[in-house]
């Protein structure tokens, strides 16, 4: 064992390979959890977490481009593309080829994408009456997120 598989941190021994010591795997598992609680709210209304986030972006700017959506939501076209066909397919958005350029699809809500808002304003409210963090600290956290997104971006 070399000096690295383990060292002294404030008088014991810190294994970093130790599965609790994962910054990644506190993520994944706090993310996979967090998505887990908001099934119950958004299955009635036919939403995934990910077409959530589709229609969170969408009320905040609306007829952006996929690629546009893509770059906001952090995902490619590969896996925007067929979730964008299924909720086309409900009714909540609509996909238009660009003029100029025909390889540009713009994204724009319907009349039953934008009323889905009223229906889900509560949402957030419901959330964070999980328990899941109080304010301040859920506060700090989503600093600290942003800035870890920033970072991971350039």
């Amino acid at each position: 064992m070399s000096d690295l598989d383990n060292f002294k941190e404030n008088g014991t021994e810190f294994n970093p390979l130790a599965l609790e010591n994962q910054i990644c795997f506190a993520l994944y598992v706090c993310s996979k959890e967090i998505i887990r609680k908001y099934s119950p709210f958004l299955e009635p209304l036919g939403l995934t977490y990910t077409s959530y986030i589709v229609m969170l972006s969408l009320w905040e700017k609306d007829n952006i481009t996929v690629k546009e959506l893509g770059a906001r939501l952090f995902l490619d076209s590969g896996t925007l593309t067929p979730l964008l066909k299924k909720m086309e397919a409900q009714g909540l958005l609509t996909r238009t080829r660009g003029g100029k350029d025909e390889r540009t699809i713009f994204i724009k809500l319907t009349k039953e994408g934008v009323a889905l808002r009223n229906k889900c304003i509560e949402i957030p409210q419901k959330m964070a009456c999980s328990n899941i963090l109080d304010m301040k600290d859920a506060g700090n956290l989503l600093k600290i997120l942003h800035t870890t997104m920033e970072n991971l971006s350039e």
